[in-house]
């Protein structure tokens, strides 16, 4: 996977090639159940609360952790659909309101691939350098590994 930050135009770019044709992607990315089943860091449990999947719709999935009780808020709303082609949508982190970045993402047919390119737009320079020592990368990364695990299991 490719994360590349741009700090001049505030943006962090992820490309990744999934190994499924890109209807398989696109459902992996539309549907709650399947959300839930790759979205996040491995150690944490998505629970997808909201999914309103068109133009307008809200969004809100939640990390859990029961071990420990850590439960991590995420929400926005969907501002273009284009299936299956383009997503795009508002993204905040409950933890600290107030800075919402709009993320693009484009799924690229390749026949029995589908190249993913995400693109985070953020409000300023601190935002982005919040997120990006956040960890980004790490989420993100094992986020497309489970993807990729999902979208195998379902071929």
């Amino acid at each position: 996977m490719a994360f590349t930050v741009n700090k001049e135009a505030k943006t962090v770019t992820l490309d990744r090639v999934i190994n499924a044709p890109r209807e398989l992607v696109w459902k992996a990315y539309s549907t709650p159940e399947l959300i839930a089943q790759w979205w996040g860091p491995r150690e944490y449990e998505t629970v997808v609360d909201t999914l309103e999947f068109k133009q307008g719709g809200k969004w809100r999935f939640v990390h859990r952790k029961e071990e420990t009780d850590e439960e991590y808020g995420f929400h926005g709303e969907y501002k273009e659909i284009s299936e299956p082609a383009k997503i795009v949508w508002t993204f905040e982190w409950e933890g600290m309101p107030g800075h919402v970045l709009t993320e693009t993402i484009t799924f690229e047919d390749m026949g029995e691939k589908t190249n993913v390119t995400s693109v985070s737009q953020f409000v300023d320079i601190k935002d982005l350098e919040g997120m990006v020592n956040m960890d980004m990368e790490s989420g993100a990364t094992q986020s497309m590994d489970r993807l990729q695990e999902l979208v195998a299991r379902m071929k």
